[in-house]
């Protein structure tokens, strides 16, 4: 009897995909114009506004139930972000360091995997809405740096085509989103949806060259614009 269960278990959800309409895996692609920002976490840090970036992707929705997904894929992510703090470097011929305060815009390239959970509504004509919550995480492909140095009444600006050694191979954030599907056959949609990515993990490392006993710290927050279909 025992060995029936398991048995059973399977042909009841076999069962379900069999006469439901819901197919069990629906794959896409996705495009997303984000808006990103460092929030620092370290004295004397601090966070110089919001950035423009963007992502693609594809997803995947893997059935529940009827209205209940695992939505998962993976995302090519652009995310910028700004933070100003205390920095010293030398400069030209100088063979003293510089004390100032640095502006620094960095541009990073993730690739991302999220797991979260959809749950849909009932369709209502062509449209569906639903939510999803979850949790990704994201490794470092490549970041590289505009940066602006102050020091008393002068400035000066380079860019570090690879800043890779200041970033964290890898960090976590959790998602939250919600959205609309317009469907276009039985299991063809449309859908747009807009979420936000809260950073979990410090996605810094290293200390301060000022302040050797302050490291580096600020986390990663985005809202993104998803537009995309699933077959």
């Amino acid at each position: 009897m025992k060995k029936g269960i398991p048995v059973l278990v399977v042909f009841l959800l076999l069962s379900n995909f069999i006469f439901s309409q819901v197919k069990p895996f629906r794959f896409g692609f996705r495009v997303a114009p984000n808006l990103a920002w460092l929030s620092a976490d370290a004295e004397n840090y601090e966070s110089d506004g919001a950035s423009v970036g963007f992502s693609w992707g594809f997803v995947s929705d893997v059935t529940l139930t009827e209205n209940y997904f695992v939505k998962t894929g993976f995302n090519i992510n652009y995310l910028n972000g700004k933070l100003t703090f205390p920095y010293e470097t030398i400069l030209g011929s100088d063979t003293i360091p510089t004390a100032g305060i640095l502006t620094r815009k960095f541009n990073l390239r993730n690739l991302q995997i999220p797991a979260t959970i959809k749950m849909r509504t009932n369709r209502h004509g062509n449209f569906a809405y639903f939510g999803d919550i979850g949790f990704a995480v994201s490794f470092n492909l490549k970041a590289k740096a505009k940066d602006t140095f102050a020091y008393g009444d002068e400035t000066t600006e380079w860019e570090i085509k690879d800043i890779s050694d200041n970033i964290k191979f890898a960090k976590a954030s959790m998602i939250v989103g919600a959205g609309v599907e317009y469907f276009l056959d039985n299991s063809t949609s449309l859908f747009l949806e807009i979420n936000f990515n809260n950073g979990l993990t410090n996605i810094l490392k290293g200390d301060n060259k000022v302040y050797p006993d302050i490291k580096h710290k600020a986390f990663m927050y985005y809202f993104e614009l998803n537009l995309g279909i699933l077959f």
